[in-house]
């Protein structure tokens, strides 16, 4: 069984396709009414988002609409071991999150990664000054390079303004979708 989780919005043409192929898929969005559904054979969404860190208690004890957990909490409630593939928009979360994965060894456990990433301001709770930020950004991508993740697509999305970290840029995007595989992925 191959497992696809998707997170953030845009087109899901991809997903369907792959559920109707024989994938379970699971969409995460905090915005839906129901707390899980099955929208199709395979596909399934949860009102939920991934987060770096999960909740804290007492706040969930306050019945809470919407619920944020870290993937690899996700992971064993849903009673995964493995992702084949991990595509995600997280709107500048993505930064903490990824370093979430990493921290927590949860990055080995993936085939693929498909990740947009936002590169006009830092990102939830990331600081210092522009160098800073970047050989934080830097330090990521290295270390996805050295658990032997391989980037092999980059897409520039043309759509977005040129700014990067808050200042126009020429012939940049402050959006770019990154695509790596685990080039030591065993599925089981």
């Amino acid at each position: 069984m191959s497992a696809l989780l998707r997170l953030g919005s845009g087109d899901k043409h991809f997903e369907v396709e792959m559920a109707k192929a024989g994938c379970e898929v699971h969409y995460f969005d905090p915005s839906i009414k129901e707390a899980h559904f099955q929208k199709s054979q395979g596909y399934w969404h949860h009102r939920m988002s991934i987060d770096w860190r999960d909740p804290n208690p007492a706040a969930v004890a306050q019945k809470q609409r919407r619920t944020t957990k870290k993937l690899g909490t996700i992971m064993n409630e849903f009673g995964h071991r493995k992702i084949d593939v991990l595509k995600a928009d997280l709107e500048s979360a993505e930064w903490k999150i990824l370093e979430n994965l990493i921290l927590e060894n949860v990055i080995e456990e993936i085939g693929q990664l498909v990740f947009a990433i936002h590169l006009h301001w830092p990102g939830f709770e990331v600081s210092g000054d522009d160098s800073d930020v970047v050989r934080y950004w830097y330090s990521l991508l290295k270390e996805l390079e050295l658990r032997s993740f391989k980037l092999f697509r980059s897409y520039k999305n043309i759509n977005k303004p040129q700014i990067f970290l808050r200042k126009q840029a020429f012939n940049a995007s402050s959006s770019y979708i990154l695509s790596w595989v685990n080039t030591q992925w065993r599925q089981y």
